[in-house]
């Protein structure tokens, strides 16, 4: 079993920044990345960003490139979410996800398989 905590979520008007943070514990051993996937009311969950745990790939969907920026602490078993120049439609619940095998695709929901209890991120305009 693997636990996630996030952390980081709030208000903050358009334009301004927000950094999110997702620890994690319990069989840690076993990362293969970690991911941001968010989900706002009436729509479906989204992904955002994902990281490879030992190599540090990183992905990206197409609404948040050269916004956000993902990074991870492999000594904290943490990943980051930098979320800059944030819109209105940002606003989302952010879940963290992890996965422990390789193989499938980053960008899938259903290739994780462990998730946090997600933060609330909301953008005024």
């Amino acid at each position: 079993q693997v636990q996630l905590v996030e952390s980081g979520g709030g208000l903050v008007q358009a334009g301004g920044s927000l950094r999110l943070s997702c620890a994690a514990s319990g069989r840690t051993f076993s990362l293969s990345g970690m991911g941001w996937f968010r989900q706002a009311p009436g729509k479906d969950r989204e992904f955002v960003a994902a990281t490879g745990w030992s190599r540090g790939t990183t992905y990206y969907g197409d609404s948040v490139k050269g916004r956000f920026t993902i990074s991870r602490d492999n000594g904290k078993n943490t990943v980051y979410l930098q979320m800059n120049s944030l819109k209105a439609e940002d606003t989302a619940v952010y879940y963290c996800a992890v996965r422990t095998y390789d193989g499938g695709s980053y960008y899938s929901a259903s290739d994780y398989n462990y998730w946090g209890q997600g933060t609330q991120v909301t953008v005024s305009s």
